[in-house]
């Protein structure tokens, strides 16, 4: 059993992607492995994927045992052929290759990725029953106290004018990352209520589900 505080949570904004390399295909294991001529990635290094396999699509991952042409997606496992059909992984994926911190972060909240359920009912039944669908539409809303000075600002700024998705990454003190991928809007104009801290709202609508890593 173990409790934290949020007290020194980093966030910061992928504000560079490297080009995009091929991925020839992902293998059906634990985790999985892809194929990538010439991918120069480094064990770290921070990707941006794109496959035929959707559960995978517009998701970060940490690089791992890189070697000539491959490299592992580290944490993910891809083994059930159910989830990640054989002969369809083929993609491509992009490294991050620059982060801009967003300080003065006051406060971040988050709003849906519950789970949806259709309800259902027999003629002979007195009762209805549910069945999963999907999770819902996921966002978060970080707070930031206002400063246009700010590079993490600016970073907000640019991303919300040029409606491109980015990525996001939360540094956890306990030493736990979340990555996260991307809308940005952005609303430049402060909160003003007398003897409170005046804070800009920036909002992410997540494009998939975040990937965590424990260290």
């Amino acid at each position: 059993m173990a409790v934290s505080l949020p007290n020194g949570v980093i966030f910061s904004l992928g504000t560079t992607l490297d080009s995009a390399k091929t991925v020839s295909q992902i293998t059906n294991a634990n985790p999985g492995v892809a194929s990538a001529t010439s991918h120069g990635y480094s064990n770290g290094d921070i990707i941006l994927l794109n496959t035929g396999w959707q559960k995978l699509n517009d998701r970060l991952f940490r690089v791992a045992n890189q070697a000539t042409g491959t490299f592992e997606l580290a944490g993910q496992d891809t083994t059930s052929t159910t989830l990640y059909p054989t002969g369809t992984s083929a993609g491509s994926a992009k490294k991050v290759s620059a982060w801009t911190q967003i300080t003065q972060v006051l406060e971040c909240t988050t709003s849906g990725g519950e789970m949806q359920f259709a309800t259902y009912s027999f003629l002979e039944n007195d009762f209805e029953s549910q069945i999963p669908t999907q999770h819902s539409a996921q966002s978060l809303t970080l707070s930031i106290a206002d400063d246009p000075s700010l590079a993490g600002y600016a970073a907000l700024k640019k991303a919300a004018a040029e409606r491109a998705a980015v990525p996001l990454r939360a540094q956890m003190p306990n030493g736990s990352v979340i990555y996260y991928y991307g809308y940005i809007s952005f609303n430049e104009t402060p909160s003003m209520t007398k003897n409170n801290v005046m804070a800009c709202q920036a909002t992410f609508s997540l494009m998939s589900l975040p990937v965590r890593y424990a260290s």
